[in-house]
């Protein structure tokens, strides 16, 4: 029997090969009678570019196919948006540069894309963008020039870039120090302006140097604009769905100062996205992005997108209420934005998955973690300007004990504290928060008894530099 089925089941599979290669034949037979070429080959779509366009896309295929996959999976490239629509020039502009595929035409490319770019499809969301923390504000601090008393300018150059160390002092004027070294600004380059931006410098050939570019979202450009979206939306993909992730925002809101994305994946939304983010849907469009796509918020959701009856917005200010970056802690207003209808807006967002008991109870405790760390830096302050009146401080107060506590106990526990309380993260609000907060606040307080008794500056700090975490 099993001799019999297996000679019946090959009679019937050759019976069949030779069908198939006989259809074959004849369809190879017709084929080459009507003139038709049935090879594998390249499809090429040219439809819908210029001619100009399709240089590019041909030219940057071959020599950065890397940049050219991004873009030909991205909604751009379906759009028919090129190379040259993002990258062309005015000849006028002050970026305006040639690359070797247009050299000696009257076509002038700039590697830099700013937001002002973008907002020739993206109106809405640049004027939104501009008017956010992400923008002018994001660079404000590495740009505004200040003495070497510890600002952001000074800590890049000075302390930093050590130019502490070298005989001239640097000229601090927002841009790249006069007359030091190339290392002295490496601090900056591969540090700071990754997050905060920078100001581009141009030379000669318009192209930037001083290793100015690439920067941050708050990048200001040599032709006025400012701002870089790619730092979400990473290029060249541009991808909605890769904005909409924690990983995203994690690139600049992490570390021992501000640990958001730390503190975001120990939270119970955290734990939900580690858990089932691979199953959610992040591709639905702007204002069509509602729970069932997902079941926990991530970092866009809460801040970001449409939700409920709340529309998208670029502006990552408006659903805030406390400024819980700064020394202390106050109700945002300004160009920082209005605290008193951000926190409506973050109740209308936590609304759409929480009950009026437990969104009233995690506000209270945002409320009351801020009432407790500005207690502690009132404190600090009062010290600090008994101190001071006394000539019992360094001017550099990185060799002085108090100030260097003083800045930890602001910009590392105290944030640490503020954040971890406003999104749900217990150790980074209790272990690596007001634990250390008060720690810090006792040595302060030792310091300042000790100058006050002996009205004098130890001759040594007793403070561990790499500060606390």
């Amino acid at each position: 029997m099993r001799r019999s089925f297996g000679k019946m089941s090959f009679g019937k599979i050759g019976i069949v090969c030779a069908a198939l290669l006989l259809a074959g034949l004849v369809i190879g037979v017709w084929a080459q009678s009507q003139n038709l070429n049935l090879a594998a080959k390249e499809i090429v779509i040219k439809r819908g570019f210029t001619k100009e366009a399709l240089s590019c896309i041909e030219c940057h295929g071959k020599k950065m196919p890397g940049i050219m996959e991004g873009w030909r999976a991205s909604r751009m490239s379906h759009a028919g948006i090129s190379c040259y629509d993002c990258h062309v020039v005015e000849k006028s502009s002050p970026m305006a540069s040639q690359c070797e595929g247009v050299k000696g035409t009257d076509i002038f490319i700039s590697p830099m894309v700013s937001s002002k770019t973008c907002s020739r499809c993206h109106p809405q969301e640049v004027e939104q963008f501009l008017r956010s923390g992400h923008a002018s504000l994001a660079s404000k601090a590495v740009m505004d020039p200040t003495k070497l008393n510890g600002k952001l300018l000074g800590l890049m150059y000075y302390h930093e870039g050590a130019g502490f160390m070298s005989d001239k002092k640097p000229t601090l004027d927002g841009l790249t120090p006069k007359g030091m070294p190339a290392y002295n600004r490496a601090a900056r380059a591969s540090g700071c302006q990754m997050c905060h931006g920078t100001q581009v410098e141009l030379g000669p050939d318009n192209k930037p140097i001083n290793l100015t570019w690439p920067g941050g979202v708050g990048t200001r450009y040599p032709d006025g604009s400012i701002g870089t979206c790619t730092v979400c939306h990473t290029r060249h993909k541009f991808s909605i769905s890769d904005a909409r992730k924690p990983e995203a925002c994690g690139a600049c809101h992490l570390g021992p100062d501000h640990p958001n994305i730390e503190i975001y994946m120990e939270s119970k939304h955290g734990q939900n996205y580690l858990v089932h983010g691979d199953e959610w849907n992040y591709d639905s469009p702007p204002g069509a992005w509602e729970p069932g796509d997902y079941l926990a918020p991530t970092c866009a959701t809460c801040h970001m997108s449409g939700i409920g009856d709340l529309a998208t917005t670029h502006s990552v200010n408006d659903r805030l209420k406390w400024d819980l970056v700064h020394k202390k802690s106050v109700i945002r207003s300004g160009e920082r934005g209005n605290g008193e209808k951000g926190e409506k807006l973050m109740r209308k967002v936590c609304s759409n998955c929480h009950g009026k008991t437990h969104t009233d109870v995690q506000r209270d405790t945002l409320d009351d973690a801020v009432a407790l760390y500005n207690k502690y830096w009132d404190g600090a302050v009062k010290m600090k300007a008994e101190l001071a009146k006394k000539g019992l401080l360094k001017k550099n107060p990185w060799k002085d004990g108090f100030q260097e506590l003083e800045y930890y106990l602001w910009h590392h526990t105290g944030r640490r504290a503020r954040q971890g309380a406003a999104m749900n993260a217990p150790d980074y609000a209790h272990w690596h928060g007001f634990f250390q907060v008060f720690q810090v606040y006792y040595d302060m307080e030792e310091i300042y008894k000790w100058r006050l008794k002996n009205n004098k500056i130890e001759e040594m700090s007793t403070v561990m530099s790499s500060a606390p975490y």
